[in-house]
């Protein structure tokens, strides 16, 4: 024992524990110069704020979800919610909002997937849960003429199929387009509601659809006015919804307008907000002359109210 103890004399034991904090220490230094993006490098941060407005979601509306820095910066977020991207755009303070849709009979909690790029180069995955709310929708009945009550030949059904197609193309087409619309949206018309978002519809007595839209009162040749800049996606004439105009507002948001007796606006045009784009008609599947509004966004149809209402914060 005492030979082998005495390999391991004090001077030699003092220059062994000086290599080793030396090269301790040459480790740490290239640890810190590694490049921050490696994915073995683990970078401090702290995390961002993620929250919704309004704080109680209710289905069938359009709400807003915001990521807040709190103490590192934020450069970029990205998300999803209810399977329809988020697309979230730069505010004043650092923050990040972007717009965000709860659909019909979609209740309970539903995930919000949220991921957050730092200007340190650090990037943060974020799963929350949203609840959803139920609505305050109610049945309606209507009486419409005979051949738009009873079901249709097969010829019309693909036209109306191929039309809502159309129309569902325009939506996803939307997610595409950068955001041209700012807070705060007009209402296309400035006249009572007759009907109102989500409410069961029964046509001579057999409930049929939800009303996934928003009616406004007025006379043929009233005008309709655009809610915000957007650009024009579809005119034509559609077997339900008669003479429609959809505008696409970028990062997911549409509106629509149904009935028109006239349209004044043609696909490609830019409009802005509170631009005459057409005039209140009876065309299409209708009981009397009246705008019917739809918000949609993705493919989620919303209580345009909800779009009117959208707080600014």
């Amino acid at each position: 024992m005492r030979r082998h103890a005495s390999r391991f004399r004090p001077a030699a034991r003092l220059a062994a524990l000086i290599a080793l904090c030396t090269l301790g220490i040459a480790a740490w230094r290239l640890d810190l110069s590694a490049p921050l993006a490696r994915a073995d490098t683990v970078v401090s941060i702290d995390s961002a704020l993620i929250r919704w407005s309004p704080g109680v979601v209710t289905e069938g509306t359009v709400f807003r979800i915001f990521v807040e820095p709190a103490g590192t910066a934020v450069t970029a977020a990205t998300g999803s919610f209810a399977g329809e991207a988020l697309h979230f755009h730069a505010e004043e303070g650092g923050a990040f909002s972007a717009l965000a849709a709860a659909p019909l009979d979609s209740l309970g909690p539903r995930p919000l997937r949220v991921a957050i790029t730092y200007d340190n180069g650090a990037r943060e995955d974020r799963d929350l849960t949203i609840s959803v709310n139920r609505g305050d929708y109610r049945l309606e009945e209507l009486s419409v003429a005979p051949q738009f009550g009873r079901p249709q030949p097969a010829e019309i059904r693909e036209r109306i199929a191929a039309e809502a197609a159309r129309a569902r193309e325009v939506s996803a087409r939307s997610h595409d387009t950068p955001r041209l619309w700012e807070l705060p949206f007009v209402p296309p018309r400035d006249s009572r509601i007759t009907s109102t978002f989500g409410s069961g519809r029964i046509f001579n007595g057999q409930v049929q659809s939800r009303h996934t839209g928003t009616d406004f009162a007025g006379g043929v040749g009233a005008p309709v006015h655009a809610p915000a800049r957007g650009v024009v996606a579809l005119v034509d004439d559609f077997y339900l919804g008669g003479g429609v105009i959809y505008i696409d507002h970028g990062a997911g948001l549409v509106t629509a307008y149904l009935h028109l007796s006239a349209k004044e606006v043609a696909p490609g045009d830019t409009v802005t907000p509170g631009q005459v784009i057409g005039r209140v008609g009876a065309t299409g599947r209708v009981t009397g002359p009246h705008l019917h509004w739809i918000v949609r966004y993705g493919g989620h149809s919303v209580d345009a109210m909800s779009l009117l209402n959208l707080p600014e914060s």
